[in-house]
């Protein structure tokens, strides 16, 4: 692992990341993260690559509690140089589509796995590409792919918005805001998650199965909004509770994975509105929020290429119009993604902390739920009205994906928000106030939203308990006017309207692809005529 120094220079970092070591900054202190921690990390190791090389105190922090941070002093291998206080960022490998792999004798070793594209107009940028593999594949990632490219941010700016952010999480800590509200909290919710149980049931047992399942779709549009409490460990603040009672709600009734959720959503946040990284935005070809995925860029959570042809500029182009009807069937893409990633799982012995028995935890759940499921359709009778009774159960969750980020997108949160890449020298607090806005919504109706309208609070602030929220948003506000930063909030009904200008803005240049292929592809078959 090698000895322990008392101060690291920025060209002693990059050699050892070179050398395949997984190494953050964190309080000026440099931490080597194992391999076997990054397998073993509760939040993915993807968490933890996109911060290699860089200053991750701000997002270790507002992550991880106490007795979690307590043990981070175990990996410190010493300090870093600074100019002034600063680290000066590199570029994590990942970001340039590097990873390590087991090579053929069973070490580790560097693969190639994407190329970035050529600069764009966006200097900072970085947007990956699956790698040719008809070319040679080198033996690894070089200095230069360290070296982070020309950005029109100042790093003392970003250095004074990490410093501001880090008072006012001490603000927010001395304010009580982590501490739950049980009682007048969870208390509304948890009646009216009986109320709503009871209902479908009082419902199906008349023979009501129009407002039973309605009933029961309502239930599960609720449920997950605590779900995205217990993912965030935001309730008990204990991670083997909070993943219990997760896994009771969202696989046992409610079909779903929250061990895909907190892997997918983890690094959402982390890379917020990245087209290459972050997955939220990820939704060809069906859906894109900037033209920039028609680049067919290699997604480096997925580890595929988001192939953008002929059919995805057609489905595009009217995305638009399609775009409620897609969000009508999300919950269909929320299974798909679930159980891909626990059969995934099945294979992959590199598990994180408690992933052995909650995999299997979330397996008996999922199976549970399509037993007592699968019995509520079977009791309809028919196949006619069990049909009509899956579909409105389903549809009925769609303002959920309308509303705030969860399980399948972002919706009125981020698609209207900037997808750029402003390279490692962008701080926590100013990415999270670029990509995300609040929904505004009176106190009475946030029950709807499940409290989660107030995104940009939660962006920045992801342990907090939801229903603290808005009075920590207040304290947001006074920081972001005092950064000279921007504090994006619209009305759902504005929102919505500036989600759909960006998605026909890019409809309109993916309809214009479309015409000129389509045009190239006449004046290919003329020629071969003549």
């Amino acid at each position: 692992m090698g000895a322990t120094k008392k101060e690291w220079s920025r060209e002693e970092v990059a050699v050892r990341v070179l050398a395949g070591e997984t190494l953050v900054v964190y309080h000026n202190q440099l931490l080597r993260i194992p391999q076997a921690w990054l397998n073993a990390h509760p939040g993915g190791s993807l968490a933890i690559l996109h911060f290699v090389g860089r200053d991750a105190t701000d997002e270790i922090d507002a992550y991880h509690c106490d007795q979690t941070l307590a043990k981070i002093k175990s990996y410190v291998i010493g300090t870093v140089e600074t100019s002034g206080g600063i680290w000066e960022p590199l570029v994590p490998p990942i970001m340039t589509g590097w990873v390590r792999k087991l090579s053929h004798d069973g070490k580790a070793a560097w693969h190639n796995e994407a190329t970035p594209l050529p600069p764009s107009n966006l200097s900072s940028e970085i947007l990956l590409v699956e790698r040719d593999s008809c070319l040679l594949e080198t033996s690894g990632p070089t200095l230069s792919h360290l070296v982070p490219p020309a950005t029109r941010l100042s790093l003392k700016d970003q250095a004074r918005h990490s410093a501001a952010y880090k008072a006012l999480h001490n603000r927010i800590i001395d304010a009580g805001l982590y501490n739950t509200r049980y009682i007048t909290g969870y208390g509304p919710e948890i009646a009216r998650y009986l109320l709503l149980a009871a209902s479908s049931a009082v419902a199906y047992s008349h023979d009501w199965l129009i407002i039973s399942a309605v009933c029961l779709g309502l239930l599960w549009h609720q449920l997950v909004f605590t779900v995205h409490d217990l993912g965030h460990m935001g309730v008990t603040h204990d991670w083997t509770k909070d993943r219990l009672i997760a896994i009771l709600l969202a696989d046992f009734i409610g079909g779903l994975s929250v061990g895909w959720w907190v892997d997918n959503h983890n690094v959402h946040h982390l890379v917020t509105n990245h087209p290459s990284h972050d997955p939220d935005i990820a939704h060809l070809p069906f859906l894109a929020v900037s033209t920039t995925f028609f680049k067919s860029l290699w997604s480096s959570y997925y580890k595929r290429t988001m192939v953008f042809n002929r059919v995805s500029a057609f489905l595009i182009s009217l995305q638009h119009k399609l775009f409620y009807i897609l969000l009508a069937f999300g919950r269909f893409n929320l299974y798909a993604n679930a159980y891909g990633f626990l059969w995934r799982k099945a294979f992959d012995h590199r598990r994180a902390r408690g992933g052995r028995w909650s995999w299997w935890l979330e397996v008996i759940g999922v199976l549970f739920f399509w037993f007592w499921y699968g019995a509520v359709l079977k009791g309809c009778g028919s196949w006619s009205r069990a049909i009509t009774y899956f579909m409105i159960s389903h549809v009925v969750t769609s303002p959920l994906h309308v509303q705030a980020r969860d399980y399948l997108g972002i919706v009125l949160s981020h698609f209207s928000m900037s997808t750029e890449d402003l390279g490692p020298v962008e701080s926590f607090p100013h990415r999270q106030l670029r990509t995300t806005t609040d929904v505004i919504c009176p106190p009475h109706l946030s029950f709807i939203h499940g409290g989660l309208h107030l995104q940009v609070t939660h962006h920045l602030f992801p342990r907090l308990p939801r229903h603290n929220l808005r009075e920590a948003s207040v304290l947001v506000k006074e920081f972001a006017k005092e950064q000279d930063l921007v504090y994006a909030e619209f009305g759902f009904i504005s929102g919505n309207g500036e989600v759909l200008d960006v998605l026909k803005g890019v409809a309109d240049q993916a309809k214009i692809v479309g015409m000129v292929a389509d045009h190239e592809i006449r004046e290919a078959i003329e020629q071969k005529v003549r």
